[in-house]
């Protein structure tokens, strides 16, 4: 019972502080126009250097992989849309104060297996095997 409580505490105060900036990110996205590549790198330099070192490869990466994607932020994190709808992006362990970064898929992703499927990876470094991985998967979710 003392779980529900404090559980039920938590949500009566709302937003934290990590939450509310990754919302007033956003909100300046959609009011201001910069472009996706500056909005990327200005993301990346926020970053905790291991956090930084990560997303540099994770960028790299995705642009290799597929070029076709723009770089925009989203929610003040790097994303990769097409068609203007955001495809993949990369949250650093930072942004809420977790314990390793995440690469994740929005709906838009055509990575749909049966009923169900992962879409998001936790990543703590990128192994040449993790590279591989994550290219395939971008490659099918681009379609």
């Amino acid at each position: 019972m003392a779980e529900r409580k404090t559980a039920t505490k938590a949500a009566e105060k709302g937003f934290t502080a990590e939450e509310k900036a990754a919302m007033k990110a956003r909100a300046r996205e959609l009011k201001e126009k910069t472009d996706g590549e500056t909005a990327v790198r200005e993301a990346i330099a926020k970053m905790a250097p291991a956090d930084r070192a990560l997303a540099k490869d994770v960028d790299k990466l995705i642009r290799a992989t597929a070029p076709e994607l723009m770089p925009k932020t989203w929610y003040g994190m790097p994303a990769y849309a097409k068609d203007g709808k955001v495809v993949c992006y990369f949250r650093d362990a930072g942004k809420f104060k977790e314990r390793y970064s995440m690469f994740g898929f929005n709906e838009t992703a055509k990575l749909d297996d049966g009923a169900m499927w992962p879409v998001a990876y936790a990543l703590t470094k990128l192994t040449p095997a993790d590279e591989k991985t994550l290219a395939a998967l971008v490659k099918k979710a681009v379609g």
